[in-house]
């Protein structure tokens, strides 16, 4: 029986309203956080110019890749955070999330401080040109800083999830879109008793928009009395649990690797892209701006899917696993399927936001929105098949999936062809890797062996810490019928 009861409760109840009450906030805080970067990207470009906007693109890369393995370990978190809640088992659900942040809590101290050590040695090897270098250098350092409480907020934010919690991630991103983008200009320009710190001073902004945010969200947490929240003698769930580490590394490393599989193909592509001339290349950056936006009900729909699939499988309703999927699948088709349609349907005024009226890369940018776009329908489907093999702890069939579809589907078929037949082989190859994927995501979900038992097995130790499990218990949201 589920550890929860009401609206985090995602082991009963109709199914579509439940998942659509978890995507929405989650889809909201994904828009929220893109905004967030586009407008401190805009305050620098504005206050600073294109070297520094050029600075942060060049640093804020370094950071993309240390949280793709991050983004990894914190969804293995989630989901053995789901199976916990929806097995019953409240400690558990503690101890794997205790583990996580007692462990990333070293280890991010410990990257900040090698971060600004490195940060020069860092900047020169991805080739940040000289001039920029100074100023990437400045903000990448303090970004560094803002490491601990970024890993530690993310963390927490998923394993709110994980209980089914989809509200309070939402409240702590507006909050900090708050402060972030509303110190940005105050820092960078010393405007009212503001030091004026330039480019360092957007990076503070972030810095102390995210050590706030972890504050109030840890004093939120406890003040609710929230499922994820230490007392007494848990908190010794910080101090690392081995076997817990063990599947949170085993698993979590595969789907941080599925992120950075996304980076390096966006890397190869638009190096393949540069070689068709400056229109193009503004043209497929906006264009990939907007597919920003396009992807995030998809990857909203996922993560309710991965919740609600992890608390299912944890509280044994296997019944109700197709049925999520199913409505996954749905409501993806038609979310993305609508921002898609009004995206080709006001394609020219959106694009001469970017580009400007008379630019003569709309026409490009409005072809390859016209080929491309559509590849967003089979990947949202695939990425809802994905998360719910995923919730069961099955993570090496989707990143090898990914892997061919990407390497050989995308970037091999655009490599091989683009001398032959020209720039739009590269467009053609997004609805071509989209389907690879979706075909061989379809095959494995129908008669892959990923329904095996799931990765909560062996890791509540029965018996073991009876005083806790008595106590959970009789606490409000705590432990209802402990699992045997």
């Amino acid at each position: 029986m589920s550890a929860l009861q009401g609206p985090h409760d995602l082991t009963r109840g109709a199914i579509a309203p439940t998942l659509l009450r978890f995507a929405v906030p989650t889809l909201l805080a994904n828009v929220l956080q893109s905004l967030n970067g586009t407008i401190n990207a805009i305050w620098v470009g504005r206050f600073l110019g294109e070297g520094a906007l050029a600075a942060t693109s060049n640093a804020n890369l370094v950071m993309f890749l240390m949280f793709s393995l991050g983004f990894g370990f914190g969804m293995a978190t989630t989901i053995l955070v789901g199976q916990a809640m929806g097995a019953g088992d409240i400690v558990a659900a503690r101890r794997a999330l205790g583990t996580t942040m007692g462990l990333f809590a070293i280890v991010s101290v410990a990257v900040a401080l090698l971060g600004w050590a490195v940060s020069p040695a860092l900047l020169r090897l991805l080739a940040t040109p000289d001039a920029a270098q100074p100023l990437a250098l400045a903000y990448l350092r303090v970004i560094f800083l803002a490491l601990p409480p970024m890993f530690l907020g993310v963390l927490l934010s998923m394993g709110l999830r994980g209980t089914g919690d989809a509200l309070t991630p939402l409240l702590l991103i507006v909050l900090n879109v708050l402060i972030d983008a509303g110190l940005n200009p105050l820092l960078i320009r010393g405007i009212g008793p503001f030091p004026r710190m330039g480019i360092a001073g957007s990076a503070t902004a972030t810095l102390v928009a995210n050590y706030v945010v972890l504050l109030v969200g840890l004093v939120y947490i406890y003040a609710r009395d929230l499922p994820i929240r230490l007392r007494g003698r848990e908190w010794r769930f910080l101090l690392p649990d081995w076997a817990l580490l063990r599947v949170i590394f085993v698993k979590g490393l595969p789907m941080g690797l599925q992120m950075l599989v996304f980076t390096l193909s966006a890397l190869v592509m638009i190096g393949l892209v540069n070689r068709a001339g400056v229109a193009v290349t503004a043209a497929y950056g906006v264009a990939q701006n907007l597919w920003a936006y396009v992807q995030m009900p998809a990857m909203a729909i996922g993560a309710g899917v991965s919740a609600m699939a992890a608390q299912n499988i944890g509280a044994g309703r296997w019944d109700r696993i197709g049925p999520i999927t199913r409505v996954g699948v749905i409501a993806n088709l038609v979310m993305t399927g609508v921002l898609i349609l009004a995206l080709l349907l006001f394609d020219r005024p959106v694009l001469a936001l970017f580009l400007g009226g008379d630019s003569p890369a709309i026409g490009i940018a409005r072809h390859i929105q016209f080929i491309a776009s559509w590849s967003f329908l089979p990947f949202g489907v695939t990425l809802v098949l994905f998360s719910t093999v995923r919730a069961n702890g099955a993570v090496y069939a989707p990143l090898l999936i990914l892997c061919v579809s990407v390497f050989a589907g995308r970037i091999g078929f655009a490599a091989a062809l683009l001398p032959r037949y020209g720039i739009d082989i590269l467009w053609w190859s997004f609805p071509l890797g989209s389907t690879i994927s979706l075909v061989l995501a379809a095959l494995y979900y129908r008669f892959g062996n990923w329904r095996t038992p799931g990765m909560i097995a062996g890791l509540v130790h029965p018996g073991e810490e009876a005083a806790e499990q008595a106590k959970a218990a009789t606490e409000p949201g705590g432990r209802i019928n402990p699992t045997s």
